[in-house]
């Protein structure tokens, strides 16, 4: 692609990332620009902001060695790309989309633009059918649905990153996983938290559908915002051209709304909920809805970001802007985590509102359903007994009551406590023994048939 112009003694001051130039030619927001200094290195940008005076360029490398009076910027007339092409999967990249893992640069056979394709609302697909995790918690009461976008709120401290492992690891479709791959997105993370996905990654052979997208914690807040947008440019490629069934693994957005907020402070622009960008909604919304289904298009993109609630706050910005967003939560609790269990997934507030669309006859199994909203509505009624035994003591409950209380307890530690990967078959069993120590009258979520098959001919009265 032909330059569009080159600028020269334009710089007018540099703070970290950005460099405020004098206006002195047209040029569109978000180009792409090459920025080169006197050691005669080529870093590459995009314009960040414009006005009638001022062009903000960010700089997505290090600003270490420029000058005010002797950088020149080389503007493209073109946004940034990002060149993708067979071989993408099995790789390990920078912020950028460059290739970090010692391999020859993928062959690109097209460049595509990293803010998305642009999809006509009315092409959009229903998601359906459904992604097995290997974890119950998930798979069985809040299924992940190809083309659905599942956060998973946490909290510091607790194991989310070793949650996202796991689900890298064990994710798969129960039919045709040769189409099934996997986009992992690390942001802000500490360079042995980048070796520890790698290692396992590696070790475990599940890099081989995969592509690894890191950015580290001591690289520039401008690339942070970048990252994700080259991950989702590559999972678009893999979904809706290779014909993939994507799914693709985000953390920590809470790392990256916080660059949003260095980076809009640095801007000069006026500041919004605990000092977050008025914007915050909009920029989320243009990552979030990178998923979805495409009608006449084989492929799907599945995201589950995982973000951190400062202060484990549920109505925090970031989390209460991806919950409008997004189609439900899976929330880990501090204090299942203090038990011993793992993961910790509180399972009341956790909800997948997309579950109905890939689970049932067809699907998973025909049960399937049916199993999940007993469980759920069991374990509710052991919440509130809970609270009444915290008042009245157990030994004053009234005998169903104690068997909802062991319920609760039970379920915690069989169904959603585990080490290894569970099969959904597995997961079931084990909530269908849970509900045999039940009374059948309680069981209202369940035809008879159901609990004659699955609990007995003679079920606890």
């Amino acid at each position: 692609m032909r330059a569009e112009l080159m600028l020269e003694h334009c710089v007018q001051r540099i703070e970290g990332p950005l460099l405020f130039l004098e206006r002195k030619a047209q040029v569109g927001l978000n180009a792409r620009v090459e920025i080169l200094g006197q050691d005669g290195r080529s870093r590459i940008g995009r314009v960040a902001a414009v006005d009638d005076r001022t062009l903000v360029i960010e700089v997505l490398e290090s600003t270490l060695g420029l000058g005010v009076r002797d950088t020149r910027i080389r503007v493209w007339d073109e946004p940034l790309l990002f060149g993708v092409g067979p071989g993408m999967l099995g790789r390990t990249y920078d912020s950028i989309g460059q290739t970090t893992d010692g391999g020859a640069p993928i062959a690109a056979v097209r460049r595509m633009r990293i803010d998305g394709l642009a999809i006509d609302p009315a092409v959009r697909a229903l998601p359906r059918d459904f992604i097995e995790t290997g974890v119950s918690a998930i798979d069985l009461m809040n299924s992940l649905v190809r083309g659905q976008k599942l956060p998973l709120f946490s909290g510091a401290g607790l194991p989310h990153d070793r949650l996202a492992t796991q689900i890298v690891l064990q994710s798969r479709l129960r039919q045709a996983e040769d189409s099934f791959a996997v986009v992992f997105v690390g942001m802000g993370i500490s360079h042995d938290t980048a070796e520890t996905f790698r290692d396992a990654m590696a070790s475990s052979g599940a890099l081989e559908h995969t592509a690894i997208f890191l950015n580290l914690a001591d690289e520039p807040s401008a690339q942070r915002l970048l990252t994700p947008r080259y991950a989702l440019t590559a999972a678009e490629y893999l979904a809706f051209v290779e014909g993939r069934h994507v799914l693709v693994v985000m953390t920590d957005m809470t790392n990256y709304c916080e660059a949003l907020r260095e980076v809009s402070a640095a801007h000069g622009e006026l500041p919004s909920r605990k000092g977050y960008p008025g914007y915050m909604y909009s920029d989320l919304a243009s990552l979030y809805e990178r998923a979805g289904c495409i009608r006449g298009l084989p492929g799907t993109l599945t995201q589950l970001p995982i973000l951190t609630m400062p202060a484990d706050d549920i109505s925090h910005p970031i989390a209460d802007l991806t919950g409008y967003i997004t189609e439900g939560q899976i929330v880990l609790d501090r204090e299942l985590d203090r038990r011993g269990i793992y993961p910790p997934v509180r399972l009341l507030p956790s909800l997948s509102r997309l579950m109905n669309a890939g689970t049932g006859a067809g699907f998973t199994h025909v049960d399937h359903p049916a199993l999940a909203n007993q469980l759920f509505a069991c374990y509710a009624r052991a919440a509130h007994v809970r609270v009444l035994a915290s008042v009245m003591g157990e030994e004053s409950l009234p005998e169903v009551d104690r068997r909802f209380l062991v319920f609760g307890r039970e379920l915690e530690e069989r169904l959603i406590n585990q080490q290894d990967r569970r099969t959904l078959e597995e997961s079931m069993e084990i909530g269908w023994a849970l509900l045999r120590d039940l009374p059948s009258a309680e069981l209202t979520r369940l035809s008879k048939q159901q609990i004659a098959s699955y609990l007995g001919e003679s079920p606890h009265a």
